[in-house]
């Protein structure tokens, strides 16, 4: 865990090393990003009722990669602030303020 520092505010970055991937995530206190190993799909569907403010990017190996890489997904907690697909991880980490 390391802290990560995006226009003056500071997010916690999480690698965890497993075998033959790395799972990845950048987290504020509202929300996160996170590599491909996050479900969307369950978020936004069985998990609904929390309002998970999340969003994914893919083929992803790195923190910083995944702070430059495009969303591939977002939840639709993240849709209503203004997050959405295509979006730098960077620029949603702002969003999630």
């Amino acid at each position: 865990m390391i802290p990560i520092i995006l226009d003056s505010h500071t997010f916690l970055a999480i690698s965890v090393r497993l075998p033959k991937t790395n799972l990845l995530a950048v987290a504020s206190e509202k929300g996160y990003i996170m590599c491909g190993a996050l479900d969307v799909g369950l978020l936004n569907e069985k998990l609904s009722d929390r309002k998970i403010l999340a969003g994914r990017a893919t083929g992803v190996k790195s923190i910083e990669e995944l702070l430059d890489a495009p969303l591939e997904s977002v939840t639709w907690e993240a849709e209503a602030m203004g997050i959405y697909p295509g979006m730098a991880g960077k620029e949603a980490l702002i969003k999630m303020i």
